[in-house]
């Protein structure tokens, strides 16, 4: 299955099929026929998967950097760069990020920045790389203050999404892909029931064809893109209070089922949405088997205030809500409200 993210002359397919890794070469000789050099980014835990291997037919280089969230700072990006320039990449050449999220995201942001930019490969290996992260041309890294806040638009020459890496993704990547899938979803319009008996690949053709129609209209984030951030808004608060306790505490898609449900009450309190959506949006994160609960530890007090440092915020608290037509970014959200929502939401764990 190819979905093509409509750009004009960066226009690129996304790649969905057992094996699709095995299209990198004829990719690059396609898109970077000028390439004698690739870099492929990694994690140490990818490069020891059975799948791992690549034939680009060119001279290529391995670059590890660190699993999983901790490979999203300013620091890592510097290392980064500085073994882009080690192996002498050039501006005719191509970088490869193999990996889950943050290794895209990473990957991504290096290829964007050195050489002021460089060609870029996405192979997500992880669902939520599939079908969010590694499409679109957004790339960062995280702050102390908050998650992706330094980055870049860097389109992809293409993206390989092989389902043949799905099948050693440990059982919590999956479920924190599952997430993303479940936005997607709820986008969509389904309904919970419509959720059952569907093939995880069938989920990341829908999820992958939803984004690519929306960034072909949108790519900057200046209209309806913004809308793919649904769920986000407490998502990304949650991950910085929990980053500050363990890096490992919380997955990203973790924290986006629990935005979603927090996004259909806060619809509610405020005559967005009946009732029922509420308990359609909770039904259809626990068909994917994902726990929507409030963490208990995150005070009311700081969610608002790490809410308001969000990319979408301009001074004020801003989400993406549900309404009967539909959904919309809805600004000025008055923090009491917010407040009194987050702790009936807590008061349900």
């Amino acid at each position: 299955m190819n979905i093509t993210v409509e750009l004009g002359e960066r226009s690129y397919d996304v790649v969905l099929a057992n094996g699709a890794r095995h299209e990198l070469a004829k990719l690059i000789r396609s898109r970077a026929p000028r390439a004698q050099t690739v870099a492929v980014v990694t994690s140490p835990s990818l490069r020891n998967q059975p799948w791992f291997g690549f034939d680009s037919g060119l001279s290529e280089h391995v670059i590890e950097v660190p699993d999983g969230e901790g490979a999203k700072t300013l620091a890592t990006l510097d290392e980064l760069c500085e073994r882009l320039a080690g192996v002498q990449l050039s501006r005719h050449d191509v970088i490869v990020a193999v990996g889950g999220g943050a290794v895209t995201d990473l990957a991504g942001f290096a290829a964007a920045v050195y050489l002021r930019g460089v060609a870029l490969v996405q192979v997500p290996t992880s669902l939520m790389g599939q079908v969010d992260a590694a499409i679109g041309g957004k790339t960062a890294v995280n702050l102390a203050a908050g998650k992706n806040l330094v980055g870049a638009f860097h389109q992809p020459l293409g993206v390989l999404c092989d389902f043949d890496t799905l099948s050693t993704l440990p059982e919590r990547e999956r479920l924190s892909g599952l997430g993303e899938v479940a936005k997607c979803c709820l986008l969509e319009g389904w309904r919970a029931t419509q959720v059952v008996d569907v093939s995880l690949s069938d989920l990341a053709i829908m999820s992958v064809r939803l984004k690519a129609n929306i960034v072909s209209g949108d790519e900057k984030e200046s209209g309806q893109r913004a809308l793919l951030n649904y769920g986000h808004t407490l998502a990304h608060a949650i991950e910085v209070l929990a980053l500050e306790r363990d890096i490992d505490e919380l997955r990203h898609g973790e924290a986006v089922a629990v935005g979603l449900a927090f996004a259909a009450r806060l619809a509610h309190r405020l005559g967005r949405i009946e009732q029922g959506e509420v308990e359609n949006h909770d039904a259809l994160l626990g068909a994917f088997g994902l726990d929507a609960r409030l963490p208990a530890h995150s005070a009311t007090s700081d969610l608002v205030g790490a809410m308001g440092q969000d990319k979408k915020a301009h001074h004020d608290l801003t989400f993406v809500l549900a309404s009967a037509n539909g959904f919309d970014l809805v600004r000025d959200i008055d923090a009491d409200v917010v407040a009194t929502v987050l702790d009936e939401f807590r008061g349900e764990l």
